[in-house]
């Protein structure tokens, strides 16, 4: 792709900060939107809850990619921090929307995160984009999240919907969580372990996205996660080979649900999600396998 002003929401966060990296290096013009005020011509103001957005700010942009959302796993779902995950990711993909729509001159490509956790809890059952969505909290917020997004679409603008896996990753994420737990040796899978967990190395994630952004014709929501989804047991034993250390410890689905409360769903749930547009479209995969995606973390 030649060089192109792009804009990034969510730049902070764990896949937008490596994209804003691997962007940079390339020798984009990455343009950051912040929620405070801007610290140079690099960053645009936007107020995601407030579905406020400088739009002056994204003009020249040829794309714009919106990674913004709280952490779904960062805290105990109450119903006020369901409340936040949600407004953080629909409301401010609607501000977005509207900002894009209202440029002289739109961007060719919009790139909007979302989630497998569209398709809920799947069983032993794999499902590529053409799976209907789930029921549950998660699954009618990706609803939502997306069709937030419809403005953009029916502008014209080419419109890609991410909807990443599990991220294996040092620095955040659930795995930014279990590195730390193996390391002491007190890993171990969780429940009874049949639950199928589809991952992707953020390496991948990364290279998905910009696969996305550069790829003419691709629009819709493309799975990013490796192409083989694997049982919690499975990545449990993998863990353990990878980082040399005993996987004895296991904890029990009752203690997870009185620990996590309703988001222990997500964690105990099974989701055997496969790429099947994103190889169709070409992409390749540097670390497809779990013990790769662990070793590259």
């Amino acid at each position: 792709m030649e060089r192109s002003r792009i804009a990034v929401a969510g730049a902070s966060g764990l896949i937008g900060s490596a994209l804003v990296r691997s962007l940079t290096a390339d020798g984009h013009e990455v343009v950051r939107l912040v929620r405070r005020a801007p610290g140079g011509a690099d960053e645009v103001r936007w107020d995601p809850e407030r579905e406020y957005v400088d739009t002056a700010g994204l003009a020249g942009c040829d794309v714009v990619v919106n990674l913004a959302g709280a952490g779904v796993g960062d805290r105990r779902w109450t119903p006020e921090y369901k409340r936040r995950i949600r407004d953080s990711r629909v409301l401010g993909t609607a501000a977005l929307a509207r900002a894009v729509t209202s440029l002289d001159q739109a961007p060719r490509v919009f790139v909007n995160g979302s989630a497998i956790g569209v398709y809920g809890d799947t069983g032993d059952r794999v499902v590529d984009e053409s799976a209907p969505p789930g029921e549950g909290f998660l699954p009618s917020l990706c609803v939502e999240w997306e069709s937030a997004a419809a403005p953009v679409r029916e502008a014209g603008v080419r419109t890609v919907f991410a909807r990443t896996g599990l991220v294996v990753a040092r620095g955040g994420g659930a795995w930014g969580r279990l590195f730390p737990l193996f390391r002491a040796g007190l890993g171990g899978r969780m429940g009874d372990g049949r639950q199928y967990w589809s991952y992707i190395a953020l390496h991948d994630e990364v290279a998905a996205i910009r696969h996305l952004i550069d790829t003419e014709g691709l629009s819709g929501p493309f799975n990013l996660t490796a192409p083989e989804p694997l049982t919690n047991r499975e990545i449990t034993e993998a863990m353990g080979r990878v980082l040399r250390r005993p996987t004895r410890f296991a904890v029990p689905a009752q203690v997870l649900r009185a620990a996590l409360g309703e988001m222990a769903g997500d964690v105990l749930g099974s989701q055997r999600v496969v790429p099947k547009r994103l190889l169709e479209s070409g992409f390749g995969f540097a670390f497809p396998g779990i013990e790769d995606a662990l070793r590259a973390a």
